[in-house]
């Protein structure tokens, strides 16, 4: 039984360090590496020892350091992927928070929000809000890809004001390799943001 629970340990720990400092994690992380009440007590010792820390129920990172600022708090996206993995639901950032990502806005927001087809909550991390707010099928229709944050982002800045600054700043953030399957994505937009989009997603000609 000691080697078993000392196996287990090593497992989690060793996949812990293999994500790096600052990863955020459920116990659905290491499911495959033994069994829940095992995963739950390896994450008890490990919590108990200081390497890693319990941000909410269920929800755990491998905190990073700064020598000036001390310990870090985990970002919002990986907050929202470990949320995927312990919820099962998917999330599409929306608001401010979408327009930042992208460069379109270089406020931070106090209250980030995701769209998700889960259920609506406030997940409070620190001084961090991140508000889960459920919402209809087509907006989640581009979930998890750089079309469906395009779209969020520009439906916060809204029609008038898009101006050729942040159309050139979205011009920059589309890769060649994105392009195709962006502009398949449009028809989930509001239609000035497809007319706005469409012209950026052209495939770039190919000098000879």
């Amino acid at each position: 039984m000691v080697k078993s629970t000392q196996t287990t340990d090593k497992k989690v720990l060793d996949r812990i360090h293999g994500h790096g400092w600052g990863w955020v994690f459920t116990p659905a992380h290491f499911q495959s590496l033994g069994t829940r009440n095992a995963i739950a007590s390896a994450l008890k010792r490990l919590k108990a020892n200081g390497t890693i820390r319990q941000l909410t129920r269920g929800l755990y990172d491998y905190p990073s350091t700064d020598p000036v600022l001390g310990t870090l708090s985990p970002s919002a996206e990986r907050i929202a992927r470990a949320l995927v993995v312990r919820d099962a639901l998917r999330l599409q950032p929306s608001g401010d928070y979408a327009a930042n990502i992208l460069g379109l806005s270089e406020q931070i927001p106090s209250k980030i929000v995701f769209l998700t087809d889960g259920p609506a909550r406030k997940v409070r991390i620190g001084k961090r809000e991140i508000i889960l707010q459920h919402t209809t099928p087509r907006n989640m229709a581009t979930a998890g890809r750089k079309s469906g944050t395009i779209i969020q982002g520009l439906r916060y800045l809204g029609k008038d004001r898009v101006d050729q600054r942040v159309i050139d700043i979205l011009s920059r953030r589309i890769s060649e390799e994105e392009k195709a399957s962006i502009r398949k994505d449009l028809t989930h937009a509001p239609g000035w943001i497809a007319d706005l989009i469409r012209p950026l997603t052209d495939p770039t000609p190919i000098t000879p």
